[in-house]
């Protein structure tokens, strides 16, 4: 299980949003580049639609794949008053043929992406990622060079941390305290639920901005 929420911020902020993340975290920064192709299983594996996920780290010198499946949110008055989604996720490492072993079974490409940006991977009342990166498309089938942004201008923010069922509580609180310290550049919340750039990331930005170049 995981606990995620989601956001976006104008790139142009980006760079305070990282000066801030740093402060916060503790740790320095790992690249991030990603190719994320999403499948979707055919009619003759079943009449409930399925949706698995191969994610390539391109950052490696050797690339590696990983399948990723992501399963229904939890439901129930408990999620319902939790301000983080909390989802099943099963991962596994898999060889370079992946993709053709899934096309074997019967899946279908649904679409593909390119996420380009950083992660930062810290302990903070739990383990936790928060990832701020482009979605990119890709006008040609796995033409990773030629990927052009979808929303221009536009980054996305996910912080995600693992939980089990017996856990799950304690782990989004912690999210959740961890949120309130990015507020006045951007706004976290489940995924699906947008609100859009907050109207004080400017501000923030520029606040941050000045602290550092005063420190330095």
């Amino acid at each position: 299980m995981e606990c995620v929420v989601q956001g976006i911020i104008e790139t142009q902020h980006v760079e305070a949003l990282e000066i801030l993340l740093q402060g916060l975290c503790g740790v320095r920064r790992e690249p991030l580049k990603v190719h994320e192709i999403c499948l979707k299983s055919g009619p003759n594996l079943g009449a409930v639609s399925s949706e698995v996920r191969l994610i390539c780290n391109l950052e490696q010198t050797e690339p590696t794949w990983t399948v990723r499946f992501v399963g229904g949110a939890m439901r129930g008055a408990g999620a319902e008053q939790l301000s983080v989604l909390v989802r099943t996720v099963i991962e596994s490492k898999a060889s370079k043929n992946v993709l053709r072993l899934f096309y074997a079974l019967g899946y279908k490409l649904d679409h593909e992406l390119l996420r380009v940006g950083f992660a930062f991977h810290f302990q903070r009342g739990t383990q936790m990622t928060v990832t701020v990166s482009s979605v990119n498309k890709m006008p040609q089938l796995h033409n990773t060079d030629e990927a052009v942004p979808v929303t221009p201008g536009i980054q996305l923010v996910e912080v995600t941390a693992p939980a089990s069922s017996e856990t799950y509580t304690e782990v989004a609180s912690a999210v959740s305290s961890f949120c309130e310290y990015l507020a006045p550049l951007l706004h976290l919340s489940k995924p699906g639920i947008s609100t859009g750039v907050v109207p004080t990331a400017a501000a923030a930005a520029a606040s941050l901005m000045s602290d550092a170049s005063t420190a330095y």
